[in-house]
């Protein structure tokens, strides 16, 4: 099981969600991203497809992989394009229909993507953070999903950070409801209790 952490977020964050994992019986990887602040490619180049597969080699089976917020977005990217790793991907209020948010949230991504511009210059895309992006995060997203790989989709209406509504992939399997704050995602008992009854499904 491999964990990823959302927008300017850090592994760090996510160490409650992943000690009740380990409570109830799994072995959850961090990614290995020390800030969600790049070009998800390039993340999901460099870490997520490391941390899958050195979860894949310990555990000897597919993984799980669970990302909040961009990191569920990556996490779908990921595998999607890591079908013969990954079990299955939940992902926590995550935007995949789209990117709409919070206005103050925006314009942070926006700083955001000129200094990726900045730092990598010809060697991330221009439409990089943007819908209008081409690369393999975004083909991975807006492909046909692998069939074999099963997805949960947990969204909140009272999330406050993301519009819920992006956050759905329009399959009711696939989409769950919770109450909670975007934040609250990775330490609700309401969203425990909904992923410790998707990873016992798969």
């Amino acid at each position: 099981m491999v964990l990823v952490p959302g927008f300017l977020g850090t592994d760090l964050y996510l160490t409650h969600f992943r000690s009740w994992l380990q409570r109830i019986g799994y072995q959850p990887y961090y990614s290995g991203i020390s800030m969600n602040a790049e070009c998800p490619n390039l993340l999901i180049q460099q870490y997520l497809h490391a941390a899958i597969e050195e979860a894949y080699k310990s555990s000897k089976r597919k993984v799980h992989v669970i990302g909040h917020s961009l990191g569920g977005t990556m996490a779908r990217a990921a595998a999607a394009q890591t079908p013969d790793r990954v079990a299955s991907v939940i992902m926590l209020g995550a935007p995949i229909q789209g990117l709409v948010g919070h206005p103050a949230v925006m314009r942070t991504a926006e700083l955001v993507r000129e200094q990726i511009l900045r730092r990598h210059g010809p060697s991330v895309l221009p439409g990089c953070y943007t819908a209008r992006c081409t690369c393999n995060f975004i083909e991975s997203l807006m492909g046909k999903f692998p069939k074999s790989v099963r997805q949960t989709a947990i969204y909140s209406k009272s999330d406050g950070i993301m519009d819920w509504r992006v956050c759905r992939t329009g399959d009711p399997r696939v989409d769950l409801e919770v109450s909670s704050t975007h934040m609250g995602f990775v330490c609700s008992p309401l969203v425990y209790k909904v992923v410790a009854e998707r990873l016992a499904g798969c």
